[in-house]
């Protein structure tokens, strides 16, 4: 099926607000504690695990203009089984999975995790990568129900 138009106009021109909320988002996370490809290695596999073609398109292009390698990019699906990433990355690819993956055993994010975490992150930083999901996050019920369209600019991304 293909798609030729949003479900949605642009939120932003509905809700001028958002550009306010997603700059101070956008801001926070990019405060130097966290590198940039390490925010968007955790919001590809967020939008990877909800299954939004919007964001993996989004957050592998952002992946691309931050330097991150090919390999890196497209074994985000598979990567604990990946030799491309850092400890400090895999730690925060398994930090989005448990935010957004339900455990049927227990705690999403269990003690030792964030102990692991903590090992690789300093508060601040930690904090930082916590937004960061937080900021995906916020932004994935626009993604899955508004259906903005893959790869368009974002004038051309919404419903006019």
């Amino acid at each position: 099926m293909t798609t030729t138009e949003s479900r949605l106009p642009n939120p932003a021109v509905l809700v001028p607000e958002l550009k306010d909320i997603g700059g101070a988002l956008h801001k926070a996370t990019g405060n130097g504690t966290i590198p940039q490809t390490t925010i968007s290695l955790v919001q590809l596999r967020a939008g990877q695990i909800v299954g939004s073609t919007y964001l993996t398109a989004l957050h592998t292009g952002n992946l691309r203009k931050a330097g991150a390698t090919e390999g890196s990019i497209t074994a985000v699906a598979s990567w604990r089984d990946a030799p491309y990433f850092t400890d400090a990355e895999r730690i925060a690819l398994e930090l989005v999975e448990s935010v957004l993956t339900p455990n049927p055993w227990g705690e999403r994010v269990p003690d030792e995790l964030y102990a692991q975490a903590s090992e690789q992150y300093d508060d601040k930083a930690l904090a930082t990568l916590i937004m960061a999901i937080g900021q995906v996050c916020f932004f994935l019920p626009l993604a899955l129900i508004g259906k903005p369209l893959p790869g368009a600019s974002p004038a051309e991304q919404w419903r006019p």
